[in-house]
């Protein structure tokens, strides 16, 4: 339904990448766009209140978590789930850039991929072959912390999310419906 589809990063190292895509996806949605999330590093057994929320508003946005249990503290050191998990990363970029190329869907977020492309878990050069090949009328939108120059380059809007405060730092919890 987009006449003209952008890339655009959602980055830094403040809160509100994820919050801010799934606004993006709820908005294009509501005008009929067919929109599909890559959720790279929340697996599905992970409960977020965003997944339960497109649930039960029926919107034609699909969501899809990884496979593999992942944890942002641990996974990261654990060279057999990091190998599984770059492998998984890797044949699902060919049935991103597919999607991207035949318009199955009008936007396209991938959620952590930014973090994921900083760790190593995935090339740069999936993602580059993601953006040159995909229709012009489909929307590209990528998050997470650490993006790099090269990625920067290949987007059309970045938005950098800062951290000033967070309650993290007087040590509050994630909250059920707020964090997550």
């Amino acid at each position: 339904m987009l006449s003209k589809g952008l890339v655009q990063i959602y980055t830094g190292t403040g809160k509100g990448k994820t919050t801010a895509s799934f606004g993006l996806a709820l908005r294009s949605a509501g005008w009929g766009n067919k929109v599909i999330i890559y959720q790279f590093l929340k697996p599905a057994s992970l409960k977020l209140g965003e997944r339960k929320a497109i649930l039960k508003s029926k919107l034609p946005i699909k969501i899809v978590p990884l496979k593999i249990e992942w944890n942002m503290r641990k996974s990261l050191a654990d060279k057999k789930t990091f190998e599984k998990t770059a492998t998984q990363i890797e044949k699902l970029f060919e049935t991103i850039t597919f999607q991207a190329k035949t318009r199955e869907y009008d936007v396209i977020i991938l959620d952590e991929i930014v973090f994921c492309l900083a760790s190593k878990l995935v090339g740069l050069e999936l993602i580059e072959n993601l953006v040159k090949s995909k229709a012009k009328q489909v929307e590209i939108i990528m998050t997470g912390r650490g993006a790099t120059k090269e990625l920067i380059r290949m987007a059309d809007l970045v938005t950098e999310m800062e951290l000033i405060k967070h309650p993290f730092q007087k040590n509050i919890n994630a909250r059920k419906g707020i964090e997550f």
